[in-house]
C-alpha cells in the first residue's frame, strides 16, 4: 500500500486529489496538510511514501517544506504539484530534493502515474518541463566538467529527454543513504575497479564501437567515481533516457541485473535518484548534449 500525504492550502484542491488518488487500488491518502509547516509535522508523524506538495502556501511554502522533509527523512518522495510553470520553482524544488515535478494542468491519469513512479523509487518530470531542465544544466556545464549552477557540487536535477518526460519509469531503485566505498576488491564484497580486462575477471571497456554492441564514451568525459565499466555503460544509457528494459536489451543482460547496476551507480555517485544521476553525467562531461 502506497501511503500518500496531500499538501495544499486549498481544501477543494486537496479533496479533488484525494478523490483521484483514493480511487486507485493500492493507494491510501493518510493525511492532509494546509501549509508547509503542517506538512513537515505530518511527514514525521505519518511516514508517508509519497508527498504531493503545492508550492505557494502560507506559513511555510512548499519549497522550504520539501527541503526540511528531505533533509530529515530519506524515505518520503516529494512530488511538486503547482499551477505555475516557472523555472525558479522547478529548479529550487529539485535542488531541495523533490523527486518529481508535475503541473496541475496534468490529466488525472498522469497524477496517478506520477505517484506510482515515485513510490517505486523512480523520479519524474512532466513533459512540459523536461526539455528546459536539459537545456539549463547542459548549457551551464563548463569544459572542465563543472557546472556554474545553483546545484553544482551537490548534483543537479535532470538531464535526458526520455519518452513522455519520465525517467526510469520501469525500474524501482532504492535511494541510497550515503555514498558507499567504491573500488573495493572482490574479497571485501565490493566491485572491481574500472578498466580491468577480461583476463582479470573484469568487464570489456566502455569505449567499444557500435559493431561490438558497446557504448561510446565521450573523449572529454570526467572520471567517474570508481564505476565499473558496466556501471558506466548503464549511466550513459540512463542519461539518454532509456528504461531498465531498454538498457537490458542493449547490454544483453536481465532487468534484475540492470536494477543492480543502477542501484550501484546511485550509491557511488551519492545521489537520490535517476534524475540526479543523469544530471551528474551531463555536468561532469560523461555524456555530451545533442545539439
Amino acid at each position: 500500500m502506497t501511503r500518500i500525504l496531500l499538501v495544499d492550502d486549498q481544501a477543494l484542491v486537496r479533496a479533488g486529489f484525494e478523490t483521484i488518488l483514493g480511487s486507485e487500488p493500492g493507494f491510501e491518502v493518510v493525511g492532509q496538510a494546509k501549509d508547509g509547516a503542517d506538512a513537515v509535522r505530518l511527514a514525521a508523524e505519518l511516514r508517508p511514501d509519497v508527498i504531493c506538495m503545492d508550492v505557494q502556501m502560507p506559513v511555510m511554502d512548499g519549497l522550504e517544506a520539501t527541503r526540511a522533509i528531505c533533509a530529515a527523512d530519506d524515505h518520503a518522495a516529494v512530488l511538486i504539484l503547482t499551477t505555475f510553470d516557472r523555472d525558479d520553482f522547478l529548479f529550487d524544488a529539485l535542488s531541495a530534493g523533490a523527486a518529481g515535478f508535475l503541473l496541475k494542468t496534468a490529466e488525472p491519469e498522469q497524477l496517478i502515474d506520477a505517484v506510482h513512479a515515485l513510490a517505486r523509487g523512480d523520479a519524474l518530470l512532466s513533459p512540459e518541463v523536461t526539455r528546459r531542465v536539459i537545456e539549463r544544466f547542459t548549457a551551464a556545464a563548463s569544459p572542465a566538467g563543472r557546472a556554474d549552477t545553483p546545484l553544482a557540487g551537490r548534483v543537479g536535477a535532470e538531464g535526458a529527454a526520455p519518452p513522455a518526460g519520465r525517467v526510469g519509469a520501469e525500474g524501482a531503485v532504492s535511494r541510497p543513504a550515503a555514498p558507499g566505498p567504491a573500488g573495493r576488491g572482490a574479497a571485501e564484497g565490493g566491485v572491481p575497479p574500472v578498466g580491468r580486462g577480461a583476463a582479470e575477471g573484469g568487464v570489456p571497456p566502455v569505449g567499444r564501437g557500435a559493431a561490438e554492441g558497446g557504448v561510446t564514451r565521450p573523449e572529454a568525459s570526467a572520471p567517474s567515481p570508481q564505476l565499473t565499466d558496466r556501471e558506466h555503460e548503464t549511466l550513459l544509457l540512463l542519461a539518454k533516457g532509456h528504461s531498465n528494459a531498454e538498457i537490458a536489451a542493449r547490454l544483453f543482460v536481465g532487468e534484475a541485473t540492470v536494477k543492480t547496476h543502477v542501484s550501484n551507480v546511485l550509491l557511488k555517485l551519492g545521489v537520490r535518484d535517476r534524475i540526479h544521476a543523469v544530471i551528474w553525467a551531463y555536468e561532469h562531461g560523461v555524456i555530451a548534449p545533442q545539439r
